[in-house]
């Protein structure tokens, strides 16, 4: 019975959550490299506007993403209380702004659903599936689709 138990607990897989614009996100812990407390970026010239601008990451400079207008959702007004998500995206580190992380979720793959067909190429892209926590519907990002190609995160 023990045996039993830690080998489903091995099958599951666990993601950290995360609240944009007051909606439930969530990535794999594996493609988290580390979770900082926002500080003011340098804002570049041009830049798209989900693109706050550039943070120094111990000598790395990385640009800081703002989700929620990344998602089409309404621009965050960053502050203190926001934390900034590092991951990495074609072996660069990018940094994504998000309003609070919740916790961390072990959930069994087969409970993952399919993200629903809506008339969107987007939604579609951008989020790979769904979990339902606690009466909440987390959704679950495709990474490489929401940062998609070398030069968006080239500086």
């Amino acid at each position: 019975m023990q045996l039993q138990a830690e080998s489903k607990h091995a099958e599951q897989s666990e993601f950290v959550s995360f609240t944009v614009a007051g909606q439930a996100f969530c990535l794999q812990i594996t493609q988290i490299r580390e979770i900082r407390r926002w500080q003011p970026v340098t804002v570049l010239p041009h830049a798209p506007a989900d693109v706050l601008g550039v943070m120094n990451l111990r000598g790395a400079v990385i640009p800081i993403y703002d989700l929620s207008a990344r998602f089409g959702l309404e621009q965050t007004e960053a502050s203190e209380r926001n934390v900034v998500i590092v991951v990495s995206v074609n072996d660069k580190p990018v940094g994504l702004l998000a309003e609070s992380v919740s916790e961390i979720i072990s959930i069994d793959p087969d409970d993952i659903q399919e993200t629903p067909q809506v008339d969107s190429r987007n939604t579609m892209d951008f989020i790979q599936g769904i979990i339902s926590q606690n009466d909440e519907l987390v959704r679950i990002i495709n990474l490489n689709a929401v940062i998609s190609s070398p030069e968006q995160v080239s500086l």
